[in-house]
């Protein structure tokens, strides 16, 4: 068994060369980051 055919038949476990929702990840991400920030501004740490 030769390295490419072990890595061609190893399972896919998403990542970078995952194709996706790329809007979805863009609108979590930033929901995340709102999130963040007004709970650091509601702690008084800024």
């Amino acid at each position: 068994m030769t390295a490419q055919t072990a890595t061609a038949a190893r399972a896919r476990t998403g990542g970078p060369r995952d194709d996706g929702p790329e809007i979805l990840e863009h609108v979590l991400g930033w929901i995340l980051v709102a999130v963040i920030a007004m709970l650091v501004v509601r702690l008084g740490l800024m």
